[in-house]
């Protein structure tokens, strides 16, 4: 499979080489920028919709964990997030353990 994919990329022998080469070029810069739009772009988005969402965190704030735990937000640090489970039950965990933010009432997800 491979070979046969080197052998499309070289250049032909009735041809000249710089027509191969500009071939060649074309080729990389093609599988760069598909890589890029299709691999690279979404997960900066997704990155970034992340980031806005734990920098947005605001103490009342009903969230769901990564370990699956449902709370409300008691109290916030740099780095920590104070999560209410229960009556007179809190438990601290990393900001980047929040997945889900869940809007007001409705029980739907805001991620």
């Amino acid at each position: 499979m491979i070979t046969a994919l080197f052998s499309f990329m070289a250049p032909s022998q009735g041809g000249s080489s710089g027509e191969g080469l500009a071939s060649t070029l074309i080729m990389f810069a093609l599988i760069i920028g598909i890589f890029y739009f299709m691999i690279l772009r979404p997960q900066q988005k997704r990155q970034k919709d992340r980031q806005k969402l734990l920098d947005s965190l605001k103490k009342g704030d009903k969230v769901v964990t990564a370990a699956g735990v449902y709370g409300t937000i008691a109290g916030l640090d740099d780095k920590t997030a104070l999560v209410q489970v229960a009556d007179n039950v809190k438990l601290k965990f990393e900001r980047s353990a929040i997945t889900t933010v869940l809007s007001e009432g409705s029980g739907e997800t805001k991620e």
